[in-house]
């Protein structure tokens, strides 16, 4: 059982400056846990303190049930594949891939394993040339680097070079895996083969694995679990599709996604008509209606920022047959009348830019906020005016000074 458990782990660099803050994280067993973030987040130094590459100044760090504090990098039992491929120039393919099985061969480090664990030789640390030779050749018809055995990294292109610093790892058969950004010196047509390959490799060997990326598409296709960190602080983890649809603060909702969720700063103003009641959210440019149902009690009479994913924005040409007003208020609807800025075509999709219909493209950036909207077909153009809706009922709500979740009528009723 290799489960990784970080209980208030924090790292202080001289300076004072905080990397990782109290971080209290859990890796399952046979888990493919994502570290993802913006640059600077901590996610690198979350994985060299799992390495032991880093101290912690404070908390306690477990693999497999042992607190590994204080144990050295080389008997935690972890193999890390880095950003840059780390190959050895000198040696062939077969020679890298062999590389950390034969300082395993050697007898002071056979030693060391064998205090760590009272006299019990682990798997992978007492074996034989034959056994060595087995485990390259299997890692190289893994990777598919066969034919390139007896090349060296020289001769090699970069997603070669990639294969070869997995498949160092890989022979090795740790009890964890540690990759750091291993794909993004990748062009992107390389970076989403080798992807598919790292997510095979780990269904095929169970194994548990702590993958970082800044990526946020890259960590929704690969997790089994997603971790998501700010300013060396854990903002939200669960499955991928969980934290895209329920972000638990403003900073998640903001992050994931491409393009990333509309998130508008508003005032709320309550009214009553006919109709019945309704608020008014004011801000950006924007003046929003929605009915009081919807609206989250924390946020009536004061501010909130709602939010709404580009691919939830329809045009009006979408709805499916006449509507009446009625019939509008009761599917819960929201209608915005707005004019294109700029159309982004992606080739299977385009990205309209929606300004408010009124808006003067010279003025401060901050007074206007634009919408994005994601739509599998444009025909539009810059400067149209349009009309677009969306359910209320995708809507997404946050305390505009905390920024974190709050939830209307229909996340509290599903």
């Amino acid at each position: 059982m290799a489960e990784i458990v970080l209980e208030d782990v924090s790292r202080v660099f001289p300076g004072g400056i905080t990397a990782v803050e109290q971080l209290t994280l859990q890796v399952r067993d046979g888990e493919l846990l994502v570290l993802v973030g913006p640059s600077g987040c901590g996610k690198t130094t979350t994985l060299r303190l799992i390495a032991g590459l880093e101290p912690a100044n404070s908390g306690s760090i477990s693999i497999a049930g042992r607190k590994v504090n204080r144990v050295a990098p080389r008997h935690r039992d972890v193999a890390m594949v880095f950003q840059g491929h780390a190959l050895y120039p000198h040696l062939t393919v077969r020679q890298n891939l062999a590389f950390g099985l034969e300082l395993r061969r050697g007898r002071s480090l056979r030693r060391g394993w064998r205090r760590w664990t009272n006299g019990k030789p682990i798997d992978g640390h007492d074996i034989d040339r034959q056994e060595v030779d087995s485990r390259v050749q299997a890692a190289a018809q893994t990777l598919g680097v066969e034919p390139l055995l007896e090349r060296t990294p020289a001769e090699l292109s970069g997603g070669e070079r990639q294969r070869v610093a997995l498949g160092r790892a890989l022979v090795r058969r740790p009890a964890v895996f540690l990759l750091d950004e291993p794909l993004s010196n990748l062009d992107a047509l390389l970076r989403a083969s080798l992807r598919s390959e790292i997510k095979r490799l780990h269904q095929s060997l169970a194994a548990t694995m702590v993958y970082v990326t800044h990526d946020q598409a890259e960590a929704m296709s690969l997790g089994d679990r997603i971790a998501i960190l700010d300013a060396g602080r854990l903002q939200q983890i669960g499955q991928p599709l969980e934290v895209y649809r329920h972000p638990a603060n403003r900073f998640v909702a903001g992050f994931l996604g491409s393009p990333p969720m509309n998130l508008i700063d508003a005032t709320v103003e309550t009214s009553r008509s006919e109709a019945g009641e309704s608020a008014v959210l004011r801000g950006g440019g924007w003046s929003v209606t929605v009915e009081q149902r919807w609206l989250p009690g924390e946020a009536a009479g004061g501010r909130v920022v709602w939010g709404v994913r580009p691919e939830d924005i329809r045009t009006n040409r979408t709805v499916p047959g006449p509507e009446s007003p009625a019939a509008s208020r009761q599917s819960g609807r929201v209608r915005l009348a707005a004019r294109l800025s700029l159309v982004e075509p992606l080739g299977d999709a385009s990205i309209l830019h929606l300004v408010p219909p009124a808006c003067n493209t010279a003025s401060p950036a901050g007074e206007n906020r634009v919408l994005l909207m994601k739509t599998d077909g444009s025909g539009r153009a810059a400067g149209e005016q349009v009309e677009v809706w969306f359910d209320a009922a995708q809507l997404h709500w946050f305390d505009a000074l905390t920024g974190r979740s709050i939830h209307g009528f229909e996340a509290n009723n599903r």
